[in-house]
């Protein structure tokens, strides 16, 4: 019998589910969480496997909307090699509980999307790595004035609405989140179009008002890239983009969801947890992490530029301006958990089920509830990973 069709029993376990952490077994069968009361009563069989976790809890496995890169690879940069730098990420993601990841793809050219994009392809994950989701095309629609580390030469205009973007990035198949300025010319009815084509539109890299982000909502944007960070700062009159977060014209039954960095560098302590009570429904935790995660300090390319590490922070070279994080899921969740006083639960759901949600595949990912994805990491009650699992295999253990 192969293990995929296997009754697999973990007991002594404590799950996270239904946003709390039960002393519950889990069962998975053909890597889905299973209903045991059907194999007791219906089946009449036993565990073929059964797991001892030692008072592990489990959780649903990370979902990581936003990340550049890592280990070296840089999915902007090395062009000719993306495919290999996928598959090296996803390998090296699951020592962080990572089970599935939009790799990033900034500012650009068109030659750059031309190359790159048919090769990212959408795939399902295991022991090779985490499952990719699709790109995240970070740019080339952004304000120059909150560019960020992307490229000022690169940024364009929607100057024909959505057959700009066409033209720019070509075939969207591999495509599942689109970071653009919500104050651009023809905007809107470039979000209408993505929206048709079920793309998340997120709204970063802007000078926006208020007022651009919730028409853009209106009109299907639902999640903002990386909070606080290449937006207007929250001023009284208009709090841009942030005011998103407490906005009364956010349309009945939409979230606004928006990307977060806790990695104690790009978002101060209480702006996390000024974002964390003021929205707590709508909090993804993404790393935004760069070619240099893993990497020694030193200096390193991103994309176009040339970037330094140093004190474990990542800077573009002879500056003191952040050009993405080098800190790992795990960590960015220990550190909101930290700096909010959140607890296990939300910190856990902030990293799985709000990005699962974010997505909308929060029936298969995001959730240890019957029939979804046996996407698993153990953890121990400080979250450290010590194991990872993609659809009920065991993909990475410590030590």
């Amino acid at each position: 019998m192969s293990h995929h069709n296997k009754l697999l029993q973990f007991f002594n376990c404590r799950i996270l589910r239904n946003s709390a952490i039960i002393k519950e077994d889990l069962w998975v069968r053909n890597g889905k969480i299973i209903n045991p009361e059907k194999v007791f009563f219906d089946e009449k069989v036993q565990a073929h496997e059964r797991y001892d976790c030692k008072n592990a809890i489990i959780s649903p496995g990370f979902i990581e909307l936003q990340i550049n890169g890592g280990y070296g690879v840089d999915f902007s940069y090395d062009v000719d090699t993306v495919e290999q730098g996928v598959s090296k990420v996803a390998k090296e993601l699951l020592k962080h509980g990572v089970t599935s990841f939009c790799p990033t793809v900034v500012t650009n050219s068109k030659d750059v999307y031309a190359k790159v994009l048919p090769k990212i392809k959408k795939a399902p994950g295991g022991k090779h790595g985490a499952t990719v989701l699709g790109v995240h095309l970070e740019g080339p629609f952004i304000n120059v004035e909150k560019k960020g580390a992307h490229p000022p030469e690169c940024i364009l205009e929607l100057t024909e609405g959505f057959k700009t973007l066409q033209d720019t990035y070509g075939c969207l198949d591999n495509v599942s989140i689109v970071t653009l300025a919500p104050e651009k010319q023809n905007a809107n009815e470039v979000i209408r179009e993505l929206n048709k084509r079920k793309i998340i539109i997120s709204l970063g890299h802007s000078m926006g008002a208020l007022s651009h982000g919730e028409e853009a909502v209106r009109n299907g944007a639902t999640f903002i890239t990386h909070l606080f960070n290449a937006m207007l700062p929250f001023h009284h009159r208009d709090p841009g983009l942030v005011g998103l977060l407490a906005s009364s014209e956010i349309p009945k039954g939409v979230t606004v969801y928006y990307g977060i960095i806790s990695d104690g560098v790009h978002t101060h302590p209480a702006a996390l947890r000024i974002a964390y009570r003021t929205h707590p429904d709508g909090v993804v935790l993404v790393t935004d992490a760069i070619s240099p995660m893993g990497l020694e300090e030193g200096v390193h390319r991103i994309g176009k530029m040339t970037v330094e590490i140093r004190n474990h922070q990542a800077y573009v070279l002879g500056t003191n301006t952040l050009c993405g994080s080098i800190t790992p899921m795990d960590e960015c969740i220990k550190f909101f958990k930290k700096a909010t006083n959140c607890g296990n639960v939300f910190a856990l759901e902030a990293a799985s089920l709000h990005p699962a949600r974010c997505m909308g595949i929060d029936q298969t990912k995001g959730k240890l509830d019957f029939g979804c994805d046996a996407d698993l990491v153990f953890l121990d009650d400080d979250l450290n990973v010590l194991a990872t699992y993609i659809a009920g295999e065991c993909v990475y253990r410590a030590n």
